[in-house]
């Protein structure tokens, strides 16, 4: 049965290319994204000087105020919609908070787009988000945040906290779900779709934390750094930074900085558009080389 936008009362008997949230939305200790500084952006994409890629390789980010135009996020966003409420045949990336496993066939239109937690893989069936990951401004950057000419665009996907019901994204590297070697020089494209800040889930990272190289994983709350270390590394040099964006705003990072979003108790909507891009010349490993790393717990595991 698929969803008409127009019609607020459609209600869902099972789930059309989709499944559910493998973790549960436990909560997480009070406190553990407690921020000492918020980002400070550039302004556009334009504006990107030799002193701000210097602030991403020392700091392991950057974070852009207007990256997009309304018109493409309104396109983006459109692309979203249209894969979020099962109308590409094809498409079978959809994931759903676990908090509503079992109420699912129950919602509405509206309550089913407010209980999406990702979209995954959806470049090659949808080319208005896929046009967000190529668009020529941002590859011009990543060239020079990587020094590399030739970029390989290896894993895309939308990130949703819905209303109430968005759990947290535990601190973690990306690096530590890739099978490549860590030292690879991974820039992650994290991009708003909404207003983001810090009481709907806006992105924390462990200033500088990616010096400190690859950190022990667990598999808790989700394939985590442990809490403990979390707060080792923040008092002893690493700040953490909140980094609340605009719609149409743009967060660049490391694949080894550490990073982590909190739940979203608000009744707004918390989605993004995140992109990984490595050198085209990277090799891949194996996932037991990956586990002698980040640890053992993470086999199988997804960022």
């Amino acid at each position: 049965m698929k969803a008409s936008p127009a019609n607020g009362t459609t209600r869902f008997d099972r789930i059309e290319g989709g499944s559910f949230d493998s973790h549960s939305n436990q909560p997480h200790p009070p406190g553990l994204y407690r921020h000492d500084l918020i980002a400070e952006k550039v302004s556009t994409i334009d504006e990107i000087g030799i002193q701000d890629v210097e602030h991403f390789h020392e700091h392991g980010w950057l974070a852009v105020e207007s990256a997009f135009t309304e018109k493409q996020i309104d396109a983006a966003e459109a692309g979203f919609t249209y894969l979020a409420t099962g109308q590409h045949p094809s498409f079978s990336g959809l994931r759903f908070e676990s908090a509503v496993r079992d109420r699912i066939g129950e919602l509405t239109f509206t309550e089913r787009m407010d209980a999406i937690r990702k979209l995954d893989s959806f470049v090659e069936f949808e080319p208005r988000l896929r046009a967000i990951g190529y668009n020529s401004g941002i590859l011009s950057i990543l060239s020079r945040l990587t020094d590399s000419a030739e970029l390989t665009m290896f894993q895309d996907m939308a990130l949703s906290k819905p209303p109430q019901i968005g759990r947290e994204k535990p601190w973690h590297q990306d690096c530590a779900y890739f099978n490549i070697p860590p030292e690879t020089p991974v820039v992650g494209a994290w991009i708003a779709l909404d207003d983001v800040d810090v009481d709907n889930g806006c992105m924390h990272v462990l200033d500088r934390g990616h010096q400190a190289g690859p950190q022990n994983h667990f598999d808790r709350r989700d394939w985590q750094i442990c809490d403990t270390n979390i707060e080792e590394l923040h008092v002893s040099r690493h700040p953490v930074v909140a980094i609340p964006l605009r719609r149409g705003g743009c967060l660049f990072f490391k694949g080894l900085l550490p990073h982590g979003t909190p739940a979203n108790r608000t009744d707004r909507r918390r989605r993004a558009l995140q992109f990984h891009y490595y050198p085209s010349t990277t090799e891949e490993t194996s996932e037991d080389d990956r586990l002698a790393v980040f640890g053992g717990e993470g086999r199988g595991a997804e960022c």
